[in-house]
């Protein structure tokens, strides 16, 4: 794991000391951070390291100068160093950034944002969006309207309430607290009043419409001539954000259509729109809407596409360009509650995931475009690829496929071929040199070719393999994951009951060790999912649910 991201960087010692102290590139991170979300700095941690050196000291000053250095290069900036000694002994500082209330800046008047593990320089009207931003950021938890914590809804507050308690993404001590405790950790109440995200989620209908803001949204459905067909509109203020992603997801007829994609003599249905890349849009919009602002999300149904429209630019440092890779939450509280609701992917994932979803059913990828006042996010309404969505499916049983490597095969199977620089483009990757992370496992595979090299280096899948899924031999099952080798034990011992260790081995893959099958077979026994008769060599293994 590394220490640099999105809330953390390490620094070298040197960094701060010596003749090779570079101030200025200090103060540069630490106004990047307090534009964003604050953070911290790791000052005496090598770039790569977890841990300081063992014997590395920090001056006795250091701290002090610390303070004393980046308030003097920095405005509206706040920074805390605490000395801190590691496990092995070592010291370094952990400098905290707060923050910042207002915008931050260098003293030289120059701005920075923190973008995942970059901190990035703001220039011309985006320093009047930054401002804006950041004098947007309190308004989940402004208490404006006045409304009493005893005027939420009861169903409303009662159903969140039971929601985050059976979510297993919220921690057993934040469980156990009562219900006024709970709704105070979320922000959903502070002191005897709702909070704007309390009035949104938790609140009346009345309130929620005196919000001014609350989302809307509406569903336009036209023909081939852009004639309206049909609308559908959420506009009274009944629903909570959460509930509005159902009630769009259950009510829009559209939703409900599929393919038929041929599978040998049958017939498999596929949905025209995948539920999970649906509803991932419509909670992204909700909760990355910018709240300060007046507008409907519209939901545009074309022959051909689906456009999400939601007002409001992107979030500064997220263009259409990096939406794949950039990572930041305008909404911050109301982004932690629908994660915690298991609403919405973790932080920076959203678009990955969508992405692993369409291309793995060879489905184009979705478009992202940005206005002055909108976002629009467009998805193909085309029917999968069945040649792909075989491919995809075989390779995922048959490899251990991280998410980055079904994205790059989606990619390169709805392509003839693509040559570095383009896949390093469809991939929003600064350059080729990146390429590695989601390549090199499936050339070594052969699921990927190349030919050529440097920038000109073209990738493609054998349209040869494509076609007939006959993969190479040389697969990866002797590294294949645990509980996938158990399903493939238990799958064999479906098909052949009292089978032996070796005829076992045989069908499932020699290349993967005897020993390690030997151990899961074991292990299925003890679990009494398997059972054994005989002894040694003569040792036959069958199914436990096979004999009931």
């Amino acid at each position: 794991m590394t220490l640099e991201g999105q809330h953390s960087d390490a620094k070298s010692l040197l960094a701060v000391t010596g003749r090779t102290a570079d101030w200025a590139e200090l103060a540069k991170d630490c106004v990047a951070f307090a534009n964003a979300l604050g953070g911290k700095l790791l000052i005496g941690v090598e770039d790569g390291d977890k841990l300081p050196p063992p014997a590395q000291r920090v001056p006795p000053g250091l701290p002090d100068m610390l303070r004393r250095r980046i308030g003097e290069l920095t405005v509206n900036l706040a920074v805390r160093p605490e000395l801190r000694v590691a496990d092995n002994g070592g010291e370094f500082v952990e400098l905290f950034i707060d923050r910042a209330a207002a915008v931050a800046s260098t003293s030289d008047g120059r701005y920075f944002l923190r973008i995942g593990d970059t901190s990035k320089p703001v220039l011309g009207d985006e320093v009047m969006r930054l401002a804006g931003e950041r004098s947007a950021l309190p308004w989940e938890t402004l208490t404006t309207l006045g409304v009493p914590r005893a005027q939420a809804d009861p169903v409303k507050c009662g159903a969140l309430l039971a929601a985050l308690r059976a979510s297993d993404r919220v921690k057993a001590s934040v469980k156990e607290k009562g219900d006024d405790e709970l709704l105070d950790h979320y922000l959903l109440v502070q002191g005897g009043l709702l909070t704007h995200l309390g009035v949104l989620c938790i609140g009346r209908q009345i309130d929620r419409a005196r919000l001014g803001t609350a989302p809307v949204i509406q569903f336009i459905k036209r023909d081939a001539q852009e004639n309206k067909v049909n609308k559908l509109a959420w506009d009274d203020h009944t629903l909570s954000p959460m509930e509005l992603v159902d009630a769009v997801w259950r009510d829009v007829p559209d939703f409900r259509e599929f393919y038929e994609v041929a599978d040998g003599l049958f017939r498999t249905q596929v949905p025209a729109f995948d539920e999970r890349v649906i509803r991932e849009l419509l909670i992204n919009t909700l909760v990355h809407r910018p709240y300060t602002q007046r507008g409907d999300i519209y939901l545009n149904l074309h022959p051909d596409r689906l456009e999400i429209v939601n007002p409001g630019p992107l979030p500064l440092g997220v263009t259409p360009e990096n939406v794949l890779h950039a990572s930041v939450r305008r909404n911050d509280h109301l982004a932690r509650l629908c994660h915690d609701l298991k609403l919405m992917e973790r932080e920076g994932s959203g678009f990955d995931a969508i992405y692993d979803v369409l291309l793995s059913q060879g489905r184009p990828a979705p478009l992202v475009a940005e206005g002055p006042d909108w976002v629009r996010v467009t998805l193909a309404r085309t029917a999968p690829d069945r040649q792909v969505l075989a491919f995809i499916t075989k390779a995922s049983e048959s490899y251990a496929l991280k998410q980055r490597e079904r994205i790059t095969l989606g990619l390169l199977a709805r392509h003839e071929a693509l040559t570095a620089k383009e896949l390093a483009a469809r991939l929003e990757l600064a350059g080729t040199d990146q390429l590695r992370l989601w390549l090199d496992r499936l050339c070594d595979w052969g699921l990927v070719g190349q030919s050529g090299r440097t920038q000109a280096t073209r990738y493609f899948v054998n349209p040869e393999l494509l076609r007939t899924l006959d993969f190479p031999a040389t697969t990866t099952l002797k590294r294949i994951e645990e509980h996938r080798l158990r399903a493939l034990v238990i799958e064999d011992l479906q098909r052949y009951p009292a089978s032996s260790l070796g005829d076992i081995h045989t069908r499932i893959g020699t290349e993967i060790p005897r020993r390690r099958l030997q151990a899961v077979l074991s292990r299925l026994i003890v679990q009494q999912q398997v059972r054994m008769e005989g002894e040694r060599r003569w040792a036959r293994y069958s199914l436990v649910t096979a004999e009931l």
